[in-house]
């Protein structure tokens, strides 16, 4: 689907670059052509400012967005999950991230949870990036507690993880 969605904008970088932004921070595109985060509006110079462009491609995406039934649906239903991952140094809470082979491949979450559940530890927060809509696609677990190191060497043996980090 992101393949899909950036091949409408294939022609204009920039473009691309906005509905990546709106993407990755869940932003949505009211009827009026606004950029907004629930009910709050994003100034689409902030959003220009943020990604280095001109405030005109936002208004010509936004513009396209609405002109195009399929974008419209998605974009004005996409929402944002707060996310405890910056939070977590200051909650004192462990972040395990995880990149895998195959984003696809079912049962990658299920395993690396229970795997941390089997050990008595509470997971907080599991966000799994859509590998429909990013590039690169990672799994955060965020923990109440440290992760003993037998686990941690455990998760990277795993067939499908290529590389994990612990924040």
């Amino acid at each position: 689907m992101f393949d899909e969605i950036m091949e409408k904008f294939e022609g204009s970088p920039s473009q691309q670059a906005v509905i990546r932004l709106l993407l990755e921070r869940g932003f949505s595109v009211n009827d009026e052509g606004r950029v907004v985060s629930g009910g709050i509006e994003i100034p689409n110079t902030g959003i220009a400012r943020e990604i280095g462009v001109d405030r005109r491609v936002v208004d010509s995406t936004t513009d396209a967005i609405l002109a195009d039934e399929e974008l419209r649906r998605i974009f004005q239903n996409i929402s944002q999950v707060p996310s405890l991952m910056d939070l977590a140094p200051v909650l004192d809470l462990t972040v395990l991230t995880i990149e895998v082979t195959d984003a696809d491949e079912p049962g990658i979450v299920a395993k690396v949870a229970s795997m941390i559940a089997d050990e008595g530890i509470s997971i907080r927060q599991t966000i799994s990036e859509d590998p429909e809509f990013t590039d690169d696609p990672r799994l955060y677990l965020i923990t109440d507690e440290t992760l003993p190191g037998d686990l941690i060497n455990e998760i990277r043996n795993l067939d499908f993880v290529r590389k994990i980090e612990l924040q």
